[in-house]
């Protein structure tokens, strides 16, 4: 895709995980930038399965871009199931 990436680019995310509140979420650009998508939290519900928005219009849209997700606390495991950017 050439040009930048919009400034509504959509993440959407399947994050399996037995406590969505010790993960944390980020959408890594081309060029090494991180949008952090996601921070640690007090909730104990299971799974993130949502679609974020991110203002990426200062990104060039070609090249590779990665999700980065962290379990930031012990005891509990996850894992990325899916995910996806809608330009």
């Amino acid at each position: 895709m050439a040009g930048n990436a919009p400034s509504t680019l959509k993440v959407g995310v399947d994050i399996k995980h037995t406590y969505s509140g010790d993960v944390v979420v980020d959408l890594v650009a081309p060029d090494g930038s991180t949008y952090r998508l996601k921070n640690s939290s007090g909730s104990s519900t299971p799974n993130v399965v949502t679609t974020y928005t991110v203002n990426a219009s200062s990104e060039v849209a070609n090249g590779t871009w990665r999700l980065k997700a962290q379990d930031v606390y012990r005891q509990d495991t996850g894992y990325v199931d899916a995910w996806r950017l809608t330009f």
